[in-house]
């Protein structure tokens, strides 16, 4: 068996990792309906008659993985003093729309500003727009020139006025680094103070500029940078517009603790695999469906959470369980660590049904409708892109037959790679948080465990609607993300009367309308739902059926 290892982007910097944060990376999927599958390192193995590309997943593709570290030590607090601010100047075209549901970049950029800091207070932001560049406000232009001098990165969203374009290519010669989007040709993108040359690109777009590096410049490093923030930006959603920015400041400013796991950990993973896991993996080898999914992952973009999590939906078997809960769960080969984000803190509801919302009435809510219909809630929207937008999302949620056991099981809908739409379900045990409307979640999917923390952020007396929050971690993947659904009985979105409560209730998220991905429930034929017979639904609430 002959073993070939390739590893993705360092960061060129030689500071030391910041540990006030958890690696935040990925292997197999945390689960249930939102099981993801992430990046990966390539090792060839080769075997009798069998020669394939055998995935170690060693990098996160999500934006939202942030998670602080329960301790602090003496020597964390002072690499939190020593640690200089990340200044960003981000320059947005006056007037211009994003793809985010038409939201003006404008807000874009200043909702990306907030979340940054929930990965690092040190992160600063500015955000202006390009009409303050025509001012006669000597005060309002002297500010962007005074940031612009500053700044460690600046980031160009569309920006297309010519005057506009030479006051940056004037001002901004120092900054250096510079990614500009949907903006003019004219402006050059800069990594590590080299410029990225583009032979020729009217759209404005960063994706087709690394055609344009010249030979001298085409290092790994910048051309694998320049590709993860292409294809990342590609996704036009506010979790991978914030992970662009971490990657750059991951790769020329100072590493960035929770995406520390883009980087191979080499041949100590596979000593690890080899020594404990070599029945696994020759079985996974032997397996038809195993054996396609990990050459499924290989070929996958390191930032392509939806391709990942389609081929581990299309491909599940035994023997990948076999092999992830032997690799990942059972001996760490990879060394990863992650917890549950700290960030954002959502409150629960505190009121429901004029009475203090109790642990008896919070369950209550999660079991919703189940009983005059067959399932709780049906999944409307949800926030986190990896996985909120699966077609036909419902949720089970109820009371087993043991005392104080309660459980909930999402039945989700993937289109396989073969485009057959296939039905997936999965079992998360749950338990009550200190205060009521707050539980933990717990599940082994796959082989990996995760453990999520969900908070009841609202639902009106009538159950017309609710609204969820989930922060969560599958530890030995290296992966924590955060995420919200909005859920309903029938699927439906609020009507404009519950709209202003809805986009108070996303506010308290730290999540904007305009971030929802609206799930396709047209086409949901058979799904397999049922709970098992002698399980308990409400205890204290009625609900008017």
């Amino acid at each position: 068996m002959s073993l070939e290892a390739t590893g993705i982007f360092e960061p060129e910097t030689g500071l030391s990792l910041n540990r006030r944060f958890t690696a935040s990376a990925t292997g197999f999927p945390p689960p249930p309906r939102r099981f993801r599958a992430l990046p990966c390192s390539s090792f060839r193995i080769s075997a009798p008659k069998t020669k394939i590309l055998f995935c170690i997943p060693t990098s996160s593709v999500t934006a939202v993985v942030e998670s602080n570290s329960a301790t602090v030590t003496e020597k964390d607090e002072e690499d939190e003093i020593s640690d200089p601010p990340v200044r960003i100047v981000a320059l947005v075209g006056h007037g211009s729309l994003s793809p985010l549901k038409c939201a003006p970049w404008e807000e874009v950029m200043l909702h990306t500003a907030n979340r940054l800091k929930w990965v690092d207070e040190g992160y600063e932001m500015q955000v202006f727009t390009d009409n303050v560049i025509e001012s006669t406000s000597e005060q309002k232009l002297g500010n962007v020139e005074r940031e612009l001098s500053r700044a460690d990165i600046l980031v160009v969203v569309g920006v297309t006025n010519q005057e506009s374009v030479e006051w940056i290519q004037s001002n901004g010669r120092k900054v250096e680094n510079i990614i500009c989007f949907e903006s003019s040709p004219g402006l050059q993108n800069k990594l590590g103070g080299s410029f990225v040359e583009s032979k020729s690109q009217s759209d404005g777009s960063f994706l087709g500029k690394i055609s344009g590096i010249s030979q001298s410049k085409k290092s790994n490093h910048t051309v694998e940078v320049v590709k993860t923030v292409s294809e990342a930006w590609e996704r036009h959603n506010s979790d991978d517009i914030r992970f662009c920015i971490l990657v750059i400041v991951n790769a020329y400013i100072r590493p960035v603790p929770i995406l520390k796991n883009l980087r191979s950990k080499g041949f100590s993973t596979l000593n690890c695999m080899v020594k404990n896991c070599g029945t696994q993996i020759l079985n996974c080898l032997l397996d038809p469906n195993c054996r396609k999914a990990l050459q499924c992952l290989n070929k996958c973009s390191p930032v392509d959470q939806v391709c990942n999590y389609r081929c581990i939906a299309s491909y599940e078997s035994p023997s990948l369980e076999a092999f992830s809960l032997c690799v990942l769960q059972k001996n760490n080969c990879l060394e990863l660590d992650a917890k549950i984000p700290e960030k954002p803190c959502v409150p629960p509801m505190v009121k429901f049904q004029d009475k203090d919302l109790c642990h008896e009435a919070a369950e209550d809510v999660f079991v919703g409708w189940l009983g005059g219909l067959d399932w709780s809630w049906r999944v409307v929207a949800g926030q986190n892109p990896a996985y909120d937008q699966f077609p036909c999302q419902y949720q089970l949620f109820y009371r087993g037959k043991a005392k104080g056991s309660f459980w909930y099981e999402p039945v989700f809908q993937v289109k396989t790679l073969e485009g057959e739409m296939v039905w997936r379900r999965r079992r998360y045990r749950v338990k009550r948080g200190k205060v009521p409307g707050t539980f933990y979640f717990s599940v082994l999917d796959n082989g990996v465990v995760s453990n999520e923390f969900w908070t009841i952020v609202d639902a009106p007396d009538d159950l017309s609607w609710g609204l969820f929050h989930y922060s969560g971690a599958a530890r030995v993947a290296g992966q924590s993300y955060t995420g919200a659904v909005l859920v309903s009985p029938n699927g439906d979105y609020p009507n404009e009367v519950e709209r202003r409560r809805l986009v108070s209730a996303l506010e308290r998220c730290g999540i904007k309308e305009w971030e929802l991905y609206t799930v396709d429930n047209c086409s949901c034929i058979d799904p397999p739902l049922g709970i098992p017979e002698g399980s308990r639904l409400h205890n204290v609430i009625e609900v008017q059926r």
